[in-house]
């Protein structure tokens, strides 16, 4: 049973940062992603990471402020937010469960859930 627990969400001001972490158990390897759903929008993907190789992946909206890590010993998956935007402001779910190809699958891919953190940047 894949279990998934987001953490680290918060208010902040354009330009700050945030680490998002998620603890997960039952699941050791494959893909593993960040997506982010703001009111009325669909829910996009930010980042992915294979956790055996530690291969990335990341939106173009998000390149060189967003970096996605895993510690394996840990089990857990993070996501530091660096010079956030108040465009960046979402309900941040952790994601797993794919096994191939870009871990940016669409979101319909991911069959595993974490119930999400919020993340709201004011200008």
């Amino acid at each position: 049973q894949v279990q998934l627990a987001e953490s680290g969400g918060g208010s902040v001001q354009a330009g700050g940062s945030l680490r998002l972490s998620c603890a997960h158990s039952g699941y050791s390897w494959g893909c593993m992603a960040w997506f982010r759903q703001a009111p009325g929008k669909e829910r996009e993907g930010v980042a992915g990471i294979y956790t055996g190789a530690g291969t990335t992946f990341s939106a173009d909206s998000v390149k060189g402020r967003f970096t996605i890590s895993r510690d394996n010993a840990k089990n857990t998956l993070y996501l530091q937010m660096n010079g956030l935007k108040p465009e960046d402001t979402a309900m941040y779910y952790c994601a797993a469960g794919v096994y191939g190809g870009s871990c940016l699958a669409p979101a319909v891919k991911y069959p595993y859930w974490g119930q999400g953190t919020q993340v709201t940047v004011s200008s």
